[in-house]
């Protein structure tokens, strides 16, 4: 198959007329969000299974490729919660290095359906399964934190859920009373301080008003953990502190006994990592007004995934939260995504050794803010006014998430997805006598002349509906005419069906004429597959008139006098 190249980052058309006024704008926009981008990074790599830093590095390095080269002009890259789940079962499974080298299969992935022009396939994915799994993803999330913020003493989380659950359980007396008090007052401060200067109209309340609550909540922790001497986990105790230098470069290890099973989380990464990017990235375009590329955007989010691990990061996708606030913090184009990566890249070189007082319990209350934004829990109550088969879909993706896997749940999802629709469409169908030949026929001798009108699609989930007239006991006429005029789509499995029943006429001495000339679809399969030869040029039909004249010339009789039909 032809590829059209085009590689064309949307940097390079935001650049025409770039001037001051716009870089002020991303500046101040690159500024804050690398700010709100530092407690994630960090929160969500501990999440997963890695020391913090890895997060910072992936800020940094994705958040600049994706902006350089992606199709979004104000969409910010990074690590997500939504990978935090599949990023800790795979390293529990096959470790880090193996973690490193899915991601890069991933970034392939990613860059080969943005080259093939697939970006606008993963729309196509149904919404209750977004839904479903997004909403799955916010319960680990949640899940995943309850032993940094209460304290319990779990060596190390399970990752399936029912081991976490049990883990939980057992544990649940090993309640620490500071950590979880501190956690508490974090998650409290990330909250209520949004609300607390929502309806000022002061300038002090609007300058307050910026500052994001996770920093003020980290920097709260962090001094009440050194001034208060507080008996806490923090980055330090656990990790050693986030070193002070730049990422460094270096290929993952590997073998090659690993590489097969690899593919499996690729694909997970690639396929949650296309859909969040790009759901983002319409997020931002319907807050803007613009227009991304999502062909271009996969293509840059794909580098990325693939540059990342070669400096210690993993994977990342478009973040909505950090693109929310890069939008309202007045960003025009893609700089402000590089700035942002650059103010993280200055942060680790200046303000390192702070990191090291952080407290997780307060990495955790963020990661549960972050998890309930994340969910769309209205949808649950919502469900009640939808069809069954969306609830369906919908409870089915969540649950098989949460109890089992995000690949598996896509998997079912689309699966059910599938066969609800083919079961709609074939519902749709109908293949009914026609009312007016039966009507001006009444009386006359039936063996002659049947005909019947097809309309919907003809196709494998709706050739059952054919068995009635291909039934070996059923009395056969002359003549059966098919109207095709209101068929819309004709598969190979149809056709076979339509083919099935000219053979059977055929061996009886009947003949099978077909009238389908308004949808080009079906002509155009049934004279490509050679049926026409078949079932002769003259028994098929332009219009339904037509048919009929060919059915007079066969059985010598006039079907209907002076009748004329409309095509």
């Amino acid at each position: 198959m032809a590829v059209s190249l085009r590689f064309r980052p949307k940097l390079i058309d935001s650049l025409r007329g770039y001037g001051t006024a716009k870089f002020v704008a991303d500046l101040s926009a690159g500024v804050t969000v690398g700010v709100v981008a530092l407690p994630l990074a960090m929160a969500f790599a501990i999440a997963s299974g890695l020391k913090p830093e890895a997060g910072i590095f992936t800020a940094i390095v994705t958040g600049l490729l994706i902006s350089t080269l992606g199709g979004s002009s104000v969409q910010i890259g990074g690590p997500a919660g939504a990978f935090i789940v599949i990023v800790y079962g795979i390293i529990e499974r096959y470790g880090v290095a193996n973690l490193l080298l899915a991601t890069m299969f991933a970034g392939v992935l990613m860059f080969a359906m943005g080259l093939f022009r697939l970006g606008n396939l993963v729309r196509f994915v149904p919404v209750s399964i977004v839904i479903g799994f997004t909403n799955g993803i916010a319960v680990l999330i949640a899940l995943s934190q309850v032993k940094e913020f209460f304290g319990l003493q779990i060596e190390t989380m399970p990752s399936e859920f029912f081991e976490k659950l049990n883990a939980i359980a057992q544990n649940a007396a090993t309640v620490h009373l500071p950590t979880l008090m501190l956690g508490t007052t974090s998650l409290a401060i990330v909250v209520v301080w949004p609300m607390l200067w929502r309806n000022s109209r002061s300038r002090s309340g609007a300058i307050l008003r910026r500052v994001p609550g996770t920093i003020l909540a980290l920097a709260a922790g962090t001094l009440a953990v050194a001034m208060l001497h507080l008996d806490v986990e923090t980055i330090g105790s656990r990790f050693g502190g986030i070193p002070q230098t730049l990422p460094p470069f270096a290929l993952p290890e590997f073998h090659w006994a690993q590489i097969r099973n690899l593919f499996s989380p690729a694909i997970a990464i690639a396929i949650l990592g296309s859909i969040e990017s790009l759901l983002c990235a319409r997020v931002a375009d319907s807050m803007t007004g613009g227009r991304h590329d999502p062909n271009q955007e996969l293509m840059g989010q794909g580098i990325a995934n693939f540059m990342a691990p070669l400096f210690g990061g993993f994977c990342a996708t478009g973040t909505i939260a950090r693109t929310v606030t890069n939008i309202r913090s007045g960003a025009r184009t893609p700089i402000a995504g590089v700035i942002h990566a650059l103010t993280l890249l200055v942060i680790i070189l200046v303000a390192a050794p702070l990191a090291q007082g952080i407290p997780l319990a307060t990495l955790a209350a963020i990661l549960l803010f972050v998890a309930y934004n994340m969910g769309e829990w209205h949808e649950f109550a919502r469900l009640k006014r939808f069809s069954v088969n969306y609830r369906a879909i919908l409870i089915t993706t969540f649950a098989l998430t949460v109890v089992i896997d995000l690949t598996v749940a896509i998997e079912v999802g689309l699966l059910l997805a599938c066969l609800f629709f083919i079961t709609r469409v074939s519902s749709l169908t109908r293949i009914e006598p026609i009312t007016e030949l039966e009507e001006a026929e009444a009386g006359a001798d039936r063996s002659l002349v049947e005909a019947f009108r097809v309309s919907g699609s003809l196709f494998f989930g709706s050739v059952t509906k054919m068995e009635g007239l291909l039934d070996p006991k059923r009395d056969q006429p002359r003549v059966m005419i098919m109207d095709m005029t209101q068929l819309l789509n004709l598969d190979t499995t149809g056709l076979e069906a339509l083919e099935a029943l000219h053979d059977t006429l055929k061996k009886r001495g009947s003949t099978l004429i077909l009238c389908c000339a308004r949808h080009a679809q079906p002509r155009s399969l049934i004279e490509r597959s050679g049926f026409v030869a078949q079932l002769e040029e003259k028994n098929l039909c332009e219009t339904l008139n037509q048919g009929f004249r060919r059915a007079e010339e066969l059985t010598g009789r006039v079907t209907i006098a002076a009748q004329e039909w409309a095509t």
